[in-house]
């Protein structure tokens, strides 16, 4: 059993950052792979980035490459999402995700999730 908890979400002026944060409960967390995604207002949820249990492999989507960074301190069982240049589309509560073996984007392929961080971005 692996739980999860997201911090660090706020409001923000775009333009801005925040580094996102997710805590994993567990002895396990250094061998899952973890990933966040997204949610906006009338939104399905959507693939954000997502790093491999060694932090060798990262993926992230075309909508946020080159302004996000997802990282993990395996020694803190956290996993981090650095946000820079915050645009009004980046609004929606971000969740993190954990599973066994490798990262996929697909939602329902993960069984761990954080209860989610609102994130807002101000025009």
């Amino acid at each position: 059993q692996v739980q999860l908890v997201e911090s660090g979400g706020g409001l923000v002026q775009a333009g801005g950052s925040l580094r996102l944060s997710c805590t994993a409960s567990g002895r396990t967390f250094s061998s899952y792979a973890m990933t966040w995604f997204r949610q906006g207002p009338g939104k399905e949820r959507e693939f954000v980035a997502a790093i491999n249990w060694s932090a060798y492999s990262t993926n992230y989507a075309d909508s946020v490459k080159g302004r996000f960074t997802i990282s993990r301190d395996n020694a803190k069982n956290t996993v981090y999402l650095q946000m820079n240049s915050l645009k009004p589309e980046d609004t929606a509560v971000y969740y993190c995700a954990a599973r066994p073996g490798s990262t996929v984007v697909t939602p329902s392929a993960y069984r761990y999730w954080g209860q989610g961080t609102q994130v807002t971005v101000s025009s």
